[in-house]
């Protein structure tokens, strides 16, 4: 069984990866970039969010080419690791949170443009079950529900914004809500790693800029890998 990792963000310069081997996938929606590599005896296949280069903004992304790209490969879980902002107070900076819900209000992408097909959205309740055992395995700290709100960027959120939606959700992104809608109509397993890289437009009177987003994300990259590295040990165990 091959794992699917998509990162962005949280995961710049990870460790991971050691001596992956690059390699593009041309689909009927696009060309993928993606890197190779064997961690623990278990295949990896990790697809940077934003590009090789880094320079692709949220808005254009290309979900659709992406997700079918780790159907086309034969990987059928997936773990999308985000970096989020936080809607709660308590829930603070460098947090990981493995959402079990999400809310999007905008468009989402769909391979259904012209055939009459509704799915029933949801994450991977096992993968998700997992990567929760995996982190409290290693003593790290991590919450274990919460509702993840989806909003279109690339910019950041208003206040207006942030204060109608925080009584809805508990973390806010760009991306979840995208790449979990589509696998579930791959068919594929998806669950989510969130990590707190700043509080939301507004919870605390800080300046919020993208540089200092950066920053802490990187605060939270080393235990990120731990509960990474952890869960495709024990991925690879029960094969």
């Amino acid at each position: 069984m091959t794992l699917g990792i998509i990162g962005g963000t949280s995961l710049f310069d990870t460790k991971l990866l050691g001596d992956a081997r690059e390699r593009e996938v041309k689909t009927e929606y696009g060309t993928v970039y993606l890197l190779f590599t064997t961690v623990h005896s278990q295949e990896i296949v990790f697809l940077p969010r934003h590009g090789k280069d880094r320079n692709i903004p949220p808005h254009r992304i290309n979900y659709k080419a992406n997700m079918r790209a780790f159907k086309e490969l034969g990987v059928d879980e997936i773990i999308g690791v985000t970096s989020a902002g936080s809607l709660k107070r308590a829930i603070t900076l460098r947090s990981l949170v493995v959402p079990h819900d999400y809310v999007s209000l905008c468009s989402i992408p769909t391979y259904y443009d012209d055939k009459l097909v509704h799915v029933t959205p949801g994450l991977a309740d096992d993968l998700r079950t997992r990567i929760l055992g995996a982190a409290r395995a290693l003593s790290i700290k991590i919450i274990d529900q919460g509702v993840y709100f989806q909003t279109t960027g690339p910019r950041l959120e208003t206040k207006a914004e942030i204060n109608l939606i925080k009584d809805y959700a508990d973390v806010v992104g760009m991306n979840m809500a995208s790449e979990a809608t589509l696998a579930t109509e791959l068919g594929l397993r998806y669950a989510n790693i969130s990590t707190v890289d700043n509080y939301a437009h507004g919870i605390v009177a800080e300046e919020l800029e993208y540089k200092d987003i950066v920053e802490t994300a990187s605060k939270s990259q080393e235990k990120l890998e731990k509960v990474l590295l952890k869960v495709i040990n024990s991925s690879n165990s029960t094969i």
